[in-house]
């Protein structure tokens, strides 16, 4: 069953983090939930499907005069979000919750460590998702992608730098089908393409070319980033007149299984994540 964690945090100390501190925080969710069970950590590390979405850190950040960095201030409290679809969910939520709630243990970034301040979940089962998306007449989806979103085009190096309707979509169908075989999406692009509107908005969209880890150079002698590019900022989808209702029932399970899974690559680096809103159009 796909979970939903939030998390509230607070700094013990003044420190920095990258202004993408994803990659940072999966490596210190990594580190607790392999002192808790090993087997469940590499299986996280491993797993093909992808096994969870992180956001990146929210709140009031101080300046920092390092460029690509920011400062978390003790004083104020920071909120993080991890989506959880693997199919051994149960086992990764409570290698990770046991520790930060029983054992009461921080998360040590490289610079700092956060305090567990207050944790809460919520679920919903496949089949649960799949019904929340009838009774709609006419809706609309508005996504808001809250962290770089870096959707590779198909197996190219290549990445889409706009919401386009075929590039998240098809990037959600590949996510549902990887963890819910039983309920296969069989959704053609062509058919995203012929049957969804985009409509972004431009006054929030952004680029940005998002660091989701660090690799030793040789040949420098110093580690060097590994960058992802990719969009944040809302973009709104309508339904074209004609298109089935299965199809449209399909899309918008799609939407709702997005604030579980993330959208695009590197979402366990905190790249993808994503709000969704499903209303009628008026």
């Amino acid at each position: 069953m796909p979970q939903k964690i939030t998390f509230i945090t607070k700094p013990k100390t003044e420190f920095e983090v990258p202004s993408s501190e994803g990659y940072q925080l999966y490596s210190a969710i990594l580190d607790i939930i392999r002192e808790s069970d090993k087997a469940t950590s590499e299986h996280t590390h491993n797993s093909p499907i992808g096994s969870i979405a992180l956001s990146g850190l929210k709140g009031r950040f101080k300046g920092c005069e390092r460029p690509h960095h920011k400062v978390l201030d003790p004083q104020n409290k920071y909120e993080f979000y991890m989506g959880i679809t693997d199919p051994k969910e149960i086992e990764i939520f409570q290698s990770l919750i046991k520790p930060l709630i029983f054992k009461e243990r921080d998360i040590v970034l490289d610079r700092g460590a956060l305090g567990i301040e207050e944790v809460t979940s919520v679920g919903a089962t496949f089949e649960e998702l799949a019904e929340s998306a009838k009774g709609f007449q006419d809706p609309k989806i508005e996504f808001w992608f809250r962290s770089p979103t870096c959707i590779q085009y198909r197996n190219s190096k290549v990445f889409e730098m706009f919401p386009h309707r075929e590039a998240v979509f098809t990037s959600l169908v590949a996510k549902w089908n990887a963890v819910c075989p039983t309920l296969k999406m069989d959704i053609e692009r062509d058919e995203i393409a012929r049957y969804v509107l985009e409509r972004p908005d431009a006054r929030t969209y952004q680029t940005h070319s998002a660091m989701v880890n660090t690799v030793f150079d040789k040949k420098k002698g110093h580690p060097r980033p590994i960058l992802k590019q990719g969009f944040t900022g809302r973009c709104k989808y309508t339904f074209a007149k004609g298109a089935p209702r299965d199809f449209r029932n399909a899309i918008l399970v799609l939407s709702r299984f997005a604030e579980y899974s993330g959208v695009g690559s590197a979402v366990s680096r905190g790249c993808g994540w994503v709000d969704v809103e499903v209303n009628e159009v008026r």
